[in-house]
């Protein structure tokens, strides 16, 4: 540890050694984290170093990881869901929402 002398009182700071971590992520990804951190008054740094020590403390993720479950319906939709984006269903299209309920009407 390097002791620095701290000139406006009478102790000195004791600062760690540190190394840099390099770590990709997304702008938005990014820019979302500053903010949320930044209110609860934390920098990335931070929380990055927070998370590592708790990492260290738990002996592992301090939180679950897995695949969320679903039941049967909801996987059912969200197939559906890929297979219209996919493009793999066709759906018809709707320039409004009062063009999307007039038919809705009409159908009843």
């Amino acid at each position: 540890m390097t002791r620095l002398p701290c000139r406006a009182a009478s102790f000195t700071l004791d600062m760690a050694k540190t190394d840099t971590l390099h770590i990709r992520v997304e702008p938005d990804v990014k820019q979302r984290v500053e903010n949320t951190l930044g209110q609860l008054g934390l920098s990335t740094t931070e929380a990055v170093n927070i998370f590592l020590r708790q990492v260290i403390l738990t002996g592992g993720l301090p939180f679950d990881v897995r695949l969320p479950r679903y039941n049967a319906k909801t996987e059912d939709a969200i197939q559906e869901a890929r297979d219209i984006t996919g493009g793999k269903v066709s759906t018809k299209s709707y320039t409004s929402a009062k063009e999307l309920l007039k038919e809705l009407d009409d159908e009843c």
